[in-house]
């Protein structure tokens, strides 16, 4: 059967919950698996695994419980082993790389930010910056909007505008939380938003990190920012080559 990976923890890690439930339909008992000072927390993988909401949360439950007690360091979902001899050996074989990784995110969450503009604030912020474009949008209005050239011209310029401050404000957002983090990892890219960075914050310290993200709003209203978490530190892992694979 093959054999579903959660998350790696030590083998001192306090006990789960018993009749933990993981993923699957009905849900699979979650087990703990051991080799020296290592643990993975672990299930039976159902045939069909797709990224269903149900299984998302669950995988996610299984992380939060055990990570309540202790350091975890979460796999993504889908991570997958032949069986549990191969996980035990993966443990073994990846020692002192997961024993290095779990005495660095101890006490460890992350938060990701994801920001996006409010296209009429940015509007108004880009022209307030920028007097001469200000002066041609005005000149247009007096005069009915222009020409269509002149409409075309303007509409790139107000565009070549706000895309650079698209990547400035991406650089503002991490600047302003960098200093409240212990580490930064930049997210994959999307259509949608501006920047979607995740940051590693000691838990103690979470308050601090969330006052910086509301002077970060207070000082650039025209920024839409969301935040995730506490999550488990799943962009700073670097679980290594012998992760089980997806």
């Amino acid at each position: 059967m093959t054999t579903y990976v959660y998350g790696i923890a030590s083998s001192s890690h306090p006990a789960l919950p018993d009749g933990m439930e993981g993923i699957g339909r009905p849900a699979c008992p979650v087990r703990v698996l051991k080799n020296g000072e290592l643990a993975a927390i672990v299930s039976d993988a159902p045939e069909d695994l797709k990224p269903k909401r149900r299984d998302l949360l669950a995988h996610q439950n299984v992380l939060s419980e055990a990570g309540a007690a202790g350091s975890v360091l979460p796999m993504r979902f889908g991570s997958l082993a032949p069986d549990d001899e191969t996980v035990v050996s993966v443990l073994g074989e990846r020692a002192g790389h997961y024993e290095e990784r779990l005495h660095a995110l101890d006490g460890r969450v992350e938060y990701n930010v994801k920001a996006t503009h409010n296209e009429e604030a940015v509007l108004h912020q880009v022209l307030a910056d920028n007097p001469e474009l200000r002066a041609m949008v005005e000149a247009n209005q007096r005069q009915g909007g222009g020409s269509h050239e002149q409409k075309l011209q303007l509409g790139e310029m107000i565009t070549t505008n706000v895309r650079a401050r698209e990547t400035s404000d991406a650089h503002e957002v991490r600047r302003a939380l960098e200093p409240a983090a212990e580490a930064v990892g930049d997210g994959p890219e999307g259509t949608g938003w501006l920047a979607n960075v995740s940051f590693l914050v000691d838990r103690k310290s979470s308050e601090t990190f969330l006052a910086a993200v509301e002077e970060l709003k207070s000082a650039q209203p025209h920024l839409e920012v969301r935040v995730h978490g506490p999550l488990p530190p799943y962009s700073f892992v670097d679980p290594g080559p012998a992760e089980p694979s997806q």
